[in-house]
């Protein structure tokens, strides 16, 4: 009988280019909206990919508190989220939310208001 061997798979291992990195982060940020500590972890990925150190230099924070706001394992605050952004060359955007038929869902006072 044959032996299968298998290795651990690393994401940081196949985000090559600028454009590869931020197709993932988008990738992520659409499979799970809301939940930062994911998104914190995607980012992890991208400057893991990048090289921690120099990551950790560009936004200005030490290399194990970077470690630790990536690491998936809490939320880190907004203000880290933005310096780890810019330091990996990336820029957040913002949309529109749909709903199942594809119309741009209000934020507020849209549904049942007579503006009384």
């Amino acid at each position: 009988m044959t032996r299968t061997v298998t290795t651990s798979y690393d994401v940081a291992d196949h985000l090559r280019t600028p454009e590869e990195m931020a197709a993932y982060l988008e990738a992520c940020l659409e499979e799970a909206p809301g939940d930062a500590a994911f998104i914190a972890k995607a980012l992890g990925d991208i400057a893991r990919a990048k090289g921690m150190t120099q990551v950790a230099r560009d936004a200005g924070l030490s290399r194990e508190s970077l470690y630790k706001a990536l690491s998936g394992a809490r939320s880190p605050d907004f203000d880290t989220i933005l310096r780890v952004v810019g330091a990996l060359g990336l820029q957040l955007h913002a949309g529109t939310t749909r709903d199942s038929l594809g119309r741009a869902v209000a934020q507020e006072g849209s549904r049942g208001s007579s503006g009384g």
